[in-house]
C-alpha cells in the first residue's frame, strides 16, 4: 500500500481553437468566388472519467503537465478544421477536482463512466462565409479560434466505504479489518502501522450480502489540525455511511476517549456528527465479566456498543450483525 496516492497537483492545458479560414472560391470557370473559408476546430477539452478498477492517483502523481491538442484550422470550400484530441484522465471513484489557488471544490467523480470536463478547449473561429452580408459581399475576415485554457488543479480523493474504522493509533482497527474481511493491512504493535487506508469486504453470515469497511490511520488529539495524519485521514471518512469507533479496553476512560475522537471529527466537519455511529471495546479477551459490567457504566449514552476480540473471535458476530443493521436503517 506505499503507492496509495490521495492528493496530486497538476497543470491542465487545454487546446486552443482552430482559426477560422479568410478564402475565396476558386476554381477553372470561377477566378472571383465568394467567400468559402471554413470553421476552425475546437480545442480538446481536459476531462475525467470514473473507474472503479483503480484505487489510487498514483498513476497521476509523475504527470505535472497535462495538455490537450489545439484544435486545426479550417480551410476553403467550407472545411471546419479537425477537433483536437480531448486528453481523458481515468481517475478512482470518490475523486474530487479542486481550483489550486482558491481551494474550491469543483466537482466530484462518484460514478462509473463518469465524465466532468476539467478545462474547456477554446471554440473554433468562424470562417469568413459567416461574416457575409448584402452590403459585405467579400468579407475577408475571419475569427481566430479561442485560447487555450491554462490552470492549476488539485485533484484528492477520498475513500468510497460503508463503514470507516475512528480510534486512536494501536485501537486494533486494522487487527480487526483483518478478522472481519479478507484484508491484509500491516499489523504491529507500534504507533502509526497504518499510514494509508485499507479497504475490505465484509460478508454477512448469509453469503449474500456485504459492505465495504475502510480502516484509515488513526486520529490523534488535534488532528484536525493537520496534527499526526490530520486532513489526510479525516476526508476519507466523509464518505461512510456509518462511523465504527474502535477503543481499546486498555484506555484510561472509555468515555472520555470517545469523546476526544467525537470532538476532533465535529471540529474538521461537525456533518460528520450526523453520520450513525456505533462502538466497539477492543481487546476484551484481557476482561472478566466484572470488568465489563464496570465499563458499561461509562460507555456513552445512546450508542449501540459490543465488547470484542480479534484474538478470540468474542463478539465479532454480534458486531458484524450490529453494523448490517445500523446499514438497513
Amino acid at each position: 500500500m506505499v503507492n496509495f496516492i490521495d492528493h496530486v497537483k497538476l497543470f491542465v492545458r487545454s487546446g486552443k481553437g482552430g482559426a477560422g479560414s479568410s478564402h475565396f472560391h476558386r476554381d477553372r470557370t470561377t477566378a472571383k468566388g465568394g467567400p468559402d473559408g471554413g470553421d476552425g476546430g475546437r480545442g480538446g477539452h481536459i476531462i475525467l472519467r470514473g473507474n472503479p478498477q483503480l484505487w489510487t492517483l498514483l498513476h497521476l502523481k509523475y504527470r505535472k503537465h497535462i495538455h490537450a491538442e489545439n484544435g486545426q484550422n479550417g480551410s476553403g470550400a467550407m472545411k471546419t478544421g479537425t477537433s483536437g484530441k480531448d486528453s481523458i484522465l481515468e481517475v478512482p471513484l470518490g475523486t474530487i477536482a479542486k481550483n489550486a489557488q482558491t481551494g474550491e471544490q469543483e466537482f466530484e467523480i462518484t460514478k462509473e463512466g463518469q465524465e466532468v470536463i476539467l478545462l474547456k478547449g477554446g471554440k473554433g473561429g468562424l470562417g469568413n462565409t459567416h461574416f457575409k452580408n448584402s452590403v459585405r459581399q467579400a468579407p475577408e475576415y475571419a475569427q481566430p479560434g479561442e485560447p487555450a485554457i491554462e490552470a492549476w488543479k488539485i485533484l484528492e480523493l477520498k475513500v468510497l466505504a460503508d463503514v470507516g474504522l475512528v480510534g486512536f493509533p494501536n485501537a486494533g482497527k486494522s487487527t480487526l479489518l483483518s478478522v472481519l474481511s479478507a484484508a491484509k493491512p500491516k499489523i504491529a504493535d507500534y504507533p502509526f502501522t497504518t499510514l494509508v487506508p485499507q479497504l475490505g469486504v465484509v460478508s454477512h453470515n448469509d453469503g449474500f450480502r456485504s459492505f465495504v469497511m475502510a480502516d484509515i490511520p488513526g486520529i490523534i488529539e488535534d488532528a484536525h489540525k493537520g496534527k499526526g495524519l490530520g486532513h489526510r485521514f479525516l476526508r476519507h471518512i466523509e464518505r461512510n455511511s456509518a462511523l465504527l469507533f474502535v477503543i481499546s479496553c486498555e484506555a484510561k476512560s472509555i468515555k472520555d476517549e470517545y469523546h476526544v475522537l467525537l470532538n476532533e471529527l465535529k471540529k474538521y466537519n461537525p456533518e460528520l456528527l450526523d453520520k450513525t455511529r456505533l462502538l466497539a471495546i477492543s481487546k476484551a479477551d484481557q476482561l472478566d465479566e466484572e470488568l465489563k459490567n464496570e465499563m458499561i457504566k461509562e460507555v456513552p449514552k445512546n450508542i449501540p456498543f459490543c465488547f470484542i476480540s480479534s484474538f478470540s473471535k468474542e463478539g465479532i458476530p454480534e458486531l458484524k450483525s450490529k453494523i448490517f443493521n445500523a446499514l438497513d436503517a
